[in-house]
């Protein structure tokens, strides 16, 4: 298959540094190549998305091709960030992914209702993890077709 428009950027919301760290490393051992970059809370990731405060340097700049967000953060969950982003008429065709801790019925519920596209329990080892990334490099990379106008098209190649 090839890569063209494939290596949109992965955004991954999550307080915890051992958690994107993690992922981080699961993602070179599957060899996902997709740019990533992390952000510690839910006001973080709305500033960035609506380009203001430190991030307004973004503006003009494709969004995430994916997002995955973590419920249980400060200052803004990612409940209340999932339900911003949703209602906001020009960010909610961003595909995003819970992926978090908690197994409760509730967030399971609560978090597809507010229009997440996937539920993912975070699992405790780096190879259920690895395990983890490569399903959402095989489903999202390669057979989901995410929106072109926010793909980016910086530093493809033709590998794979």
């Amino acid at each position: 298959m090839s890569q063209d428009n494939r290596l949109f950027t992965i955004l991954m919301v999550d307080d915890d540094p051992d958690d994107r760290l993690l992922f981080k490393e699961a993602c070179e051992e599957v060899r996902l190549r997709n740019p990533l970059e992390f952000l510690e809370n839910g006001e973080q990731l709305v500033d960035y998305l609506k380009r203001r405060g430190a991030y307004a340097n973004l503006e003009g700049t494709p969004y995430p091709g994916i997002i995955l967000l973590d419920l249980n953060m400060p200052l803004k969950d990612g409940r209340e960030a999932l339900e911003e982003i949703k209602n906001d008429s020009e960010l909610r065709h961003i595909p995003i992914i819970v992926l978090t801790t908690s197994k409760d019925e509730d967030d399971i519920l609560s978090s597809y209702g507010l229009g997440a596209s996937s539920y993912i329990v975070k699992p405790i080892s780096l190879d259920r993890l690895m395990r983890v990334v490569n399903s959402i490099g095989e489903y999202w990379v390669q057979i989901v077709e995410v929106p072109a106008a926010e793909r980016s098209s910086e530093g493809l190649d033709d590998e794979e």
